[in-house]
């Protein structure tokens, strides 16, 4: 056993660096964990809090605490603890993404088919979003159906539509992007929505040791912007390039002997952007997002006077912090 103790509340790697939270969210979103029974996971959550009070069994090497600190990051919620939904987690996104990424680039010929798997990308997504949640501001069920539905709509209404424009106006190569385009203009609408509590009521912001000053909308605004772009870019290289790829190889006579494996094809593709771009797109913005206490001085003068008052015995915060969710 090494003779260093692992900070179990702390990150492997620097996260202030794009590199480092790289290599962090590769390693918590590897989608191998998402088959490790609960009861394992259960103990894993165990053995991180006994290590943490130094209550660990004897002979616990550095290696099973560093494991257990992996299971237990990549299934349970940062900010409740509690056991996520194994469908929700986002060490399931390669895994789910693939499956219904591929069968979206498929199956886009016909408005059924664009409509149906819309539908079911927009429910997997709203799963997502709402396991990802900040979980300090709860949802309420008429929140998530709006939600839902509207992002549900929105994906339905901008693939039919993009469908009809580009089948009239463009060469058959823009209806493959017709999922893409939906996909976009979705998560435009289902994140925000699905986390519009925090928007309307704001999210606690800290300073860097955790101590809850004040709260912000502005911050909450700022999270889940760039959460939206996370998710846009996280599934944009498949739903890009690779139509461009099987609008080629479909041209081959080999190719053509072989179109009922078309679609398993482009769900390994996807799979294989999938499982290099989760980790980019979770690690193009800090998880611990910042925002400065000048900018609820001029923006939300109420925040920066509950501010004042919890910091009225010290310096006030140049920078507060925030989680803003995956």
């Amino acid at each position: 056993m090494r003779e260093e103790r692992v900070n179990i509340d702390g990150p492997l790697w620097d996260l202030s660096t794009f590199v480092g939270r790289w290599k962090h969210f590769a390693w918590v979103t590897d989608f191998r964990t998402c088959v490790t029974p609960e009861s394992k996971l259960l103990e894993a959550k165990k053995l991180c809090e006994d290590y943490k009070l130094g209550k660990e069994p004897a002979g616990t090497t550095w290696e099973q605490i560093i494991y257990a600190k992996k299971l237990y990051e990549s299934a349970f919620h940062p900010d409740t603890g509690d056991l996520q939904n194994v469908f929700g987690r986002m060490s399931f996104q390669v895994p789910g993404g693939m499956a219904i990424t591929g069968v979206m680039l498929q199956f886009y010929r016909t408005t059924t088919a664009v409509v149906f798997w819309q539908w079911v990308n927009q429910s997997f997504n709203a799963l997502v979003n709402y396991t990802n949640r900040n979980a300090n501001s709860p949802t309420t069920v008429n929140q998530l159906a709006v939600a839902y539905i509207s992002a549900t709509s929105a994906a339905m209404i901008t693939a039919i539509g993009c469908k009809s424009f580009w089948a009239k106006r463009a060469n058959p190569l823009m209806a493959r992007y017709v999922p893409f385009a939906a996909v976009a203009a979705a998560n435009c609408v289902n994140i925000p929505l699905m986390r519009q509590n925090e928007i309307t009521k704001a999210i606690e912001i800290s300073d860097e040791n955790g101590n809850k000053l004040t709260k912000s909308k502005l911050a909450a605004v700022k999270g889940i912007s760039q959460v939206v772009i996370s998710r846009i870019v996280m599934c944009a290289p498949g739903m890009l390039i690779l139509p461009l790829i099987m609008e080629r190889l479909e041209k081959y006579a080999w190719m053509q002997k072989i179109k009922p494996l078309h679609g398993p094809i482009q769900v390994l593709l996807v799979g294989c952007f999938l499982t290099f771009m989760v980790p980019t797109a979770c690690a193009l913005f800090p998880q611990n997002c910042s925002i400065k206490s000048s900018t609820l001085e001029r923006w939300e003068p109420e925040n920066y006077e509950l501010l004042k008052k919890n910091c009225k015995n010290r310096e006030i915060p140049i920078y507060l912090y925030f989680n803003k969710g995956l």
